[in-house]
């Protein structure tokens, strides 16, 4: 193939953003990664925020002020519990959780917290890829 890092074309360089790294996003509308922190999560306290997340204000619909919009989970990685062999969730065992879900609203880490039903997560945005970038 011809090398076209150095060609022009109507004042433009054809290669200019040849190699340069840009925000970007192949994901959907919008997908976030969601770190869920606390030891020995069991299934019980994932679901609980799960559920949270993927309905409007948390699984109570109370509206909170710090609440967050509805959003679907399309994945998740955990630390493999207490072996750590791969990525599972082991209940009773893993300490973190990431999740990737997507949705066009907004998901704050004061909203996770304020409703995962006393259960104690530290919740941390890891990462938000934009449609629009």
């Amino acid at each position: 193939m011809a090398d076209l890092t150095g060609a022009v074309s109507g004042g433009t360089g054809i290669g200019d953003n040849y190699l340069k790294n840009v925000q970007n996003n192949g994901l959907g509308a919008r997908t976030i990664i969601v770190k869920l922190a606390k030891t020995d999560i069991t299934d019980a306290e994932l679901n609980t925020a799960i559920a949270y997340i993927t309905s409007a204000d948390g699984a109570s619909g109370d509206l909170v002020a710090n609440g967050s919009d509805a959003f679907s989970v399309v994945g998740m990685t955990s630390d493999g519990g207490d072996a750590g062999a791969d990525n599972s969730f082991v209940s009773g065992e893993s300490d973190e959780v990431h999740l990737a879900v997507q949705g066009t609203g907004t998901l704050t880490k004061a909203g996770i917290e304020a409703n995962d039903g006393s259960i104690g997560f530290t919740a941390t945005i890891v990462a938000t890829f934009d449609a629009d970038k």
